[in-house]
């Protein structure tokens, strides 16, 4: 079996002191047996701060149907309010200056918000991609494992036949 410089070398095509943090963490689990995939929603969340969790909440009520359900029942009830049923004492009339005011600022607000929910959601896509990678790297290390000791299992059949194979023909030529 090869050493672990050895080991490195063969399949990262690499010194040991050139391997980068992850390499060196996914080459430690490894060696210990030890499993390296986790949920990353959990370790994502743990990491998350009250504002990130806010703007993520306001993102995913924001850009859901019963948001622009709700709000169009809102918006149309503006107007029939202002328009019909208030005809004569409409604290908003016909042109909605009020309307498009609440409007404006809830858009001022809401944009950036979700600009940081998509920015985080980013940023999420980058840690799932690192988790990813090395889960898929420890099973390549796992399989190119299994390979060479499936490997020196068959040597060592071959060897063992070949010297059985020499004994017989020896034998077998002692008695001719």
């Amino acid at each position: 079996m090869y050493n672990l410089s050895n080991f490195v070398h063969l399949h990262f095509d690499k010194p040991a002191d050139e391997l980068g943090e992850i390499e060196k963490r996914v080459l430690a689990k490894a060696h210990e047996r030890k499993i390296i995939s986790t949920d990353v929603n959990a370790a994502f969340s743990a990491d998350a701060s009250f504002g990130e969790r806010i703007a993520d909440s306001i993102a995913r009520i924001g850009g859901s149907w019963s948001f622009i359900i709700a709000f169009f029942v809102f918006l149309i009830a503006w107007t029939v309010i202002n328009t019909i049923i208030l005809m004569t004492g409409a604290f908003d009339p016909y042109p909605f200056v009020f309307l498009n005011l609440i409007l404006s600022m809830l858009a001022a607000i809401q944009a950036p918000i979700i600009m940081m929910s998509q920015n985080r959601q980013a940023e999420r896509d980058r840690f799932e991609a690192a988790k990813d990678y090395e889960v898929n790297l420890k099973a390549e290390l796992e399989v190119l494992s299994l390979h060479q000791k499936i490997d020196m299992h068959v040597l060592t059949e071959l060897t063992g036949l070949r010297e059985d194979v020499a004994r017989l023909s020896a034998e077998l030529s002692a008695r001719s």
